[in-house]
């Protein structure tokens, strides 16, 4: 058992990076390269233009036909976005490591919507090695293998992603609806079985590719703005579940490219929707505030 402790360490210490990639990357994704027919849109498509608006524009725009066809794929991709009052989920991570090893590690994830965010990082050997609680105004890390802890506010999570993360945000992240999603949409592509988006915010160029049947997410794929981050977030979702009154995916490939790489594969072993839960936190008197 000693001789594993240094790889459940290291382990661990890699799942604490690997978690705050996730505030990032759960709405990163894969570009798809096959498509076969583009269109340029030079118009933005504002979420506040209504139908008589477009109605005005049918004489003078030449864009109009595409813009119907964006606008409704895009109001397509919010319908399809997952309301929740509470989550949980049991989540089997596998990911390589900046060090090029690979890792296995479980995360659990509790959520009571606009309230909080629970998170248990679990070793292979059933270790907790990190506890973490994030609410509207601070976020509290517990690291059980040092026997350290942390107190910051809602501010640290933009501090670790340099994004405009909150509480909501995150929680977004972690159901899998898109997020960072401008509505500068710059133009769109098809292939018949797919939709893709490109719309260019403040933060992101975000390529985000939906199914052209029921308009759920199957790639996106995010470049940074500023060329100096040089930073690219891809996420693949497959494998979706209806049963539980939601279009949610249980197969999740992430990739994220910055300085280093790292590559994770999220499998949803068990997830709920809405069951009344507990975020047992507490720090224990002999850590130590980091």
């Amino acid at each position: 058992m000693k001789q594993k402790g240094p790889q459940v360490d290291l382990a661990i210490q890699e799942s604490n990076k690997m978690i705050r990639f996730l505030f990032i990357v759960v709405i990163a994704a894969l570009t798809i390269s096959s498509c076969r027919s583009t269109r340029k849109i030079q118009t933005a498509i504002a979420t506040k233009k209504d139908s008589t608006e477009i109605a005005k524009q049918a004489t003078s725009d030449p864009h109009l036909d595409s813009i119907k066809f964006i606008k409704n794929t895009y109001n397509q991709l919010l319908a399809n976005r997952i309301e929740f009052q509470t989550f949980s989920a049991k989540i089997n991570t596998d990911y390589q490591g900046s060090d090029g090893k690979k890792y296995d590690v479980n995360v659990f994830v509790r959520m009571k919507k606009d309230s909080i965010i629970w998170v248990s990082v679990n070793g292979a050997l059933g270790i907790e090695g990190m506890r973490l609680m994030i609410n509207k105004d601070s976020v509290y890390i517990l690291n059980k293998l040092d026997k350290e802890y942390q107190v910051r506010s809602i501010a640290y999570l933009q501090e670790v992603a340099a994004l405009p993360l909150d509480l909501r945000t995150v929680q977004e992240l972690i159901i899998g609806n898109p997020v960072f999603l401008d509505t500068n949409i710059v133009s769109y592509t098809t292939d018949g079985s797919t939709i893709s988006l490109l719309s260019e915010g403040q933060w992101f160029r975000h390529l985000i590719s939906v199914n052209n049947n029921d308009h759920v997410v199957l790639h996106s794929k995010l470049d940074d703005v500023d060329i100096l981050r040089n930073r690219t977030c891809f996420l693949n979702y497959s494998d979706y579940e209806t049963g539980k009154g939601a279009k949610f995916s249980t197969n999740r490939t992430i990739s994220v490219t910055e300085k280093t790489k790292l590559d994770v594969k999220l499998n949803f072993k068990q997830y709920a929707f809405n069951e009344t839960l507990s975020y047992p936190f507490s720090v224990p008197k002999n850590y130590k505030r980091k």
